[in-house]
């Protein structure tokens, strides 16, 4: 079956929110994330696109069934965690738009899908003007035990498509890992690229 892959806004992405927490809580379970996350939490940390301004999800979808999604959202407008490392450098927030989650069903991969979100994410933020794109992957330690023997970092699929890392620019957000009983803060990288 063919894959449709659209952007969503407005009454569209607010419809979808609870779809995608599905998704969040469901892949991100797997390494590098290790999230342990609820519906309550979800429910929480998705609004914010809702109430956003430029806000976009990319849905990929089977039929009617949402199979994977990658958001993202003017830098300005996120949270002051994601926003404050670039900030201390100098970097003007008003023309950086920020890729958020990108999370697809394993059944879906190596399809393409990963390559079309960007695709859409990076059109609808030069859409909107934006002329920069950045996003965070988690940084874990390279002997963390639940590590899977074949994980291969994306690194080079984002080199690919331009994005490099800025260097010394880390961000930190908690989150609860899988087997923790509290939230810690997570160390995650940040990559960067003009549009």
């Amino acid at each position: 079956m063919t894959i449709d892959i659209r952007r969503l806004t407005g009454a569209d992405l607010k419809y979808a929110l609870d779809d995608l927490a599905g998704l969040r809580i469901s892949v991100f379970r797997a390494w590098p994330y290790l999230y342990d996350g609820t519906r309550a939490y979800e429910a929480r940390y998705l609004s914010r696109y809702a109430e956003t301004e430029g806000a976009v999800i990319v849905g990929a979808f089977d039929g009617k069934k949402l199979v994977g999604a990658a958001t993202g959202a003017p830098l300005g407008d996120e949270l002051e965690s994601f926003r404050a490392p670039l900030e201390a450098r100098g970097y003007d927030l008003s023309k950086i738009f920020y890729l958020a989650e990108s999370v697809l069903d394993p059944a879906y991969r190596g399809r393409g899908i990963g390559h079309r979100f960007f695709d859409e994410r990076e059109a609808h933020a030069r859409s909107l003007g934006f002329t920069e794109a950045m996003f965070c992957a988690v940084i874990r330690p390279q002997d963390h035990p639940l590590k899977p023997k074949d994980y291969a970092p994306l690194d080079p699929f984002w080199r690919k498509r331009g994005y490099e890392k800025l260097n010394g620019v880390i961000v930190t957000f908690p989150w609860l890992d899988v087997g923790e009983t509290e939230e810690t803060e997570k160390p995650m990288q940040v990559w960067h690229r003009t549009l």
